[in-house]
């Protein structure tokens, strides 16, 4: 019954595709408007980690880093960093939004109601799949539930209450590392996600990652768009960082792969955790100076984060100015 269940879950997805696209698309534009009174029916919180829960005939699974990762020293913990106030709840609020506005519209889904249920990731693999068992346990319970339903209407036995709807589908998380892990274990239950920002060209495999999707071109575009830039300005000689991990280090593969059959040279090239201390970054920095002025620009596949700290970096070691910083 369980797979009946989740295949059925799969099947509603599959049925509502054009919407759900339509609906990452509005996701992206981040509006954030404030939500109507009332939108969100509850909140539920343990030690670890708070949910948003919104009912609904068809419940949307949805993985925000609303959290900045856990630091260095607090990984093992996954304990999360501060409240990301401009990307993490931007985020949330988009979607309550984007729901509000589609559950009052009668043209789009008559007499079907999208709810949501959205969860924290702290971009931080650990965390995003601790979140992603919970959506999976609460599926396997509701498929318990049909089960105990159907044999208690065939016995002619009590009333039984059935507890949260299983998702249909994730949205998210961001970061290509992240979704990779996320999706090896929800293709495991036929469970769809699609992305909005994971660009990691690993996830094109069809043959590992079958029940992905997302919104946003790979990281091959973007490594052309920058070796472009740098012809262009026949920037010959180039230091390149990425941030460690999935997502800068296949990007930043692609970038030196298609730099050397354009004639680029890498003077140094170096990767970085985007959640290290100050003292990396510093190193990072020395490093680049050493090999001024001839290779002032530099490559950067970089997450938003770890862009952060180089700049801070660039301050604290009087640097500002010094170098040219080439990504998205």
């Amino acid at each position: 019954m369980t797979h009946k269940v989740l295949e059925a879950s799969a099947g509603n997805l599959k049925e509502m595709g054009i919407f759900l696209v339509s609906f990452l698309f509005a996701l992206l534009v981040l509006d954030s408007r404030p939500m109507r009174p009332g939108t969100l029916a509850h909140a539920q919180s343990n030690e670890r980690r708070v949910l948003a829960h919104i009912p609904g005939d068809i419940i949307i699974g949805a993985l925000f880093s609303v959290h900045h990762q856990p630091p260095a020293d607090k990984v093992h913990e996954r304990k999360c960093g501060a409240v990301r106030e401009q990307y993490g709840i931007q985020r949330v609020e988009a979607m309550m939004h984007t729901l509000d506005r589609i559950n009052a519209d009668p043209a789009i889904l008559p007499n079907i109601t999208l709810g949501c249920e959205i969860r924290d990731s702290c971009w931080h693999s650990a965390v995003a799949l601790e979140q992603s068992i919970e959506f999976i346990r609460d599926t396997l319970v509701s498929a318990e539930e049909e089960e105990g339903m159907s044999k208690c209407s065939a016995e002619g036995g009590g009333v039984s209450v059935r507890g949260k709807k299983p998702i249909v589908g994730l949205i998210g998380p961001g970061s290509s590392s992240v979704a990779i892990q996320v999706q090896n274990l929800l293709q495991l239950f036929n469970i769809p996600q699609i992305a909005y920002s994971a660009t990691s060209m690993d996830l094109s495999d069809k043959s590992l990652y079958k029940y992905f999707m997302r919104v946003v071109p790979s990281d091959a575009q973007q490594a052309r768009a920058m070796v472009d830039i740098v012809k262009r300005y026949n920037w010959t000689y180039v230091s390149a960082i990425h941030t460690e991990g999935n997502y800068g280090e296949s990007g930043m593969g692609a970038f030196k792969d298609m730099a050397a059959k354009e004639g680029i040279c890498i003077a140094h090239s170096d990767k970085i955790y985007s959640n290290a201390g100050q003292q990396s970054f510093d190193r990072l920095l020395e490093k680049l100076r050493s090999h001024l002025p001839k290779a002032r620009v530099v490559a950067c596949f970089c997450e938003g984060m770890t862009v952060r700290g180089i700049l801070m970096a660039m301050r604290r070691r009087h640097l500002v100015g010094k170098f040219l910083l080439v990504g998205r």
